[in-house]
């Protein structure tokens, strides 16, 4: 038994430092390893030395500001994790290792109108395949991330109202993936992924405050403060959707008037031009036509632009962020979009907030989600199990 305090004690939590700094940036120098966890050199060097030998993790020769180095990251073997993210008309399922490299992944489209049966009936089916093109046997999954589009409640895993997927109100999805695949199954809203993904893989790395902001069906932000996903107590927090920009505007969807959302979603925002461009269109066409030179949709991607903007400009005077990550379709229009935000980011928040800020185009596009379903397995698992495997291959 380990007493608290005894070199065992320390030891151990010493290891279970080294591997969460790797499991969390995929890839780290000793030297890293050692500015993450406020270990020693020396220190760094005998626990790296120990989890290789255990086969817990791969060292390989790299350079750092132009000198040799040694790269630590994850043993292949040591486990893979699985990432599900469920959109409005889509399904989109990666396979990872434990080193931060995509495996397998593929997508298919899905009735919006399907149950929550259907629905996992057709993921199950798309991990199992796409885990066994990976190569690796299914008994080395070690965790799936979940992203669904609509408010997780914390504590039950329940998912509440949602206007994108209406016949999963009040399912568990968290629980359902689980008894279906056998492991832990960890599950969150597709902004908070979006904000996890572009963090550890996109135009969100090495921001400790972002802010990443998805309109699609819905507008949702992702709010990342001192390096973590911040929920609130509910699971609600990021709905900057439903920030009144105007009370006695269209009536959105949660009953208030003139929310952010009824000028910038989709269902609302499309209907502008279809007196012009037919019934047909989609906010990816918008922005293509945008880009191309059409007058109408530029109009109509700057002035979702400006409106995003004043939503953005709430959250610099309430959070400050380093940075505002657009994701989803919008992200393509660059500064056509862009420009407006930081036009409305100038001119209504606080000038030494909006002086820090930098407003930047996802890099991930539609992969945003499930990547950061991939994060949020790896954020979320613990590293005991690996320790274990190490101090058991050294005893």
């Amino acid at each position: 038994m380990e007493t608290p305090g005894s070199q065992s004690s320390l030891h151990r939590a010493n290891l279970e430092r080294v591997v969460r700094a790797v499991r969390m940036a995929g890839s780290l120098t000793q030297a890293e390893i050692a500015r993450t966890t406020g270990l020693s050199a020396a220190t760094v060097s005998n626990i790296v030395r120990e989890l290789k030998d255990a086969g817990t993790v791969e060292v390989t020769p790299t350079s750092s500001g132009g000198r040799r180095a040694r790269a630590v990251s994850l043993s292949a073997d040591a486990g893979i994790v699985v990432g599900v993210d469920f959109g409005h008309s889509h399904l989109r399922v990666a396979v990872g290792n434990l080193a931060h490299t995509v495996l397998a992944e593929d997508a298919e489209p899905i009735d919006v109108d399907a149950s929550a049966d259907q629905g996992f009936d057709r993921a199950e089916q798309l991990v199992r395949r796409l885990v066994g093109e990976s190569g690796i046997s299914p008994a080395k999954v070690i965790g799936i991330g979940l992203g669904v589009p609509g408010p997780i409640d914390i504590e039950t895993g329940v998912l509440g109202s949602t206007a994108i997927l209406p016949g999963w109100v009040g399912t568990n999805p968290r629980d359902e993936l689980a008894a279906r695949m056998g492991v832990p199954v960890y599950v969150d809203n597709d902004a908070n992924l979006g904000a996890l993904g572009e963090q550890v893989w996109g135009a969100g790395h090495g921001a400790r405050d972002l802010a990443y902001i998805k309109v699609a069906s819905g507008v949702g932000a992702g709010l990342v403060i001192n390096g973590q996903i911040y929920r609130g107590p509910g699971g609600t927090a990021g709905e900057i959707g439903h920030i009144t920009l105007d009370e006695s505007g269209p009536v959105c969807r949660c009953g208030n008037r003139g929310c952010l959302e009824t000028f910038t979603a989709a269902r609302y925002v499309l209907p502008l031009l279809h007196s012009s461009h037919g019934t047909d269109l989609t906010m990816a066409r918008v922005v293509r036509l945008a880009a191309e030179g059409d007058p109408g949709c530029r109009r109509v991607v700057a002035d979702i632009g400006r409106h995003i903007g004043s939503g953005v400009a709430s959250l610099c005077n309430l959070l400050n962020p380093s940075r505002v990550v657009l994701g989803g379709d919008l992200a393509e229009a660059g500064d056509l979009v862009l420009g407006p935000v930081r036009d409305s980011v100038a001119r209504y928040a606080i000038p030494s907030a909006a002086r820090r800020l930098k407003v930047l185009p996802g890099e991930l596009d539609s992969r945003a989600e499930v990547l950061g379903a991939l994060a949020l397995v790896l954020d979320e698992m613990g590293d005991a199990a690996l320790v274990d495997a190490a101090a058991s291959a050294v005893a």
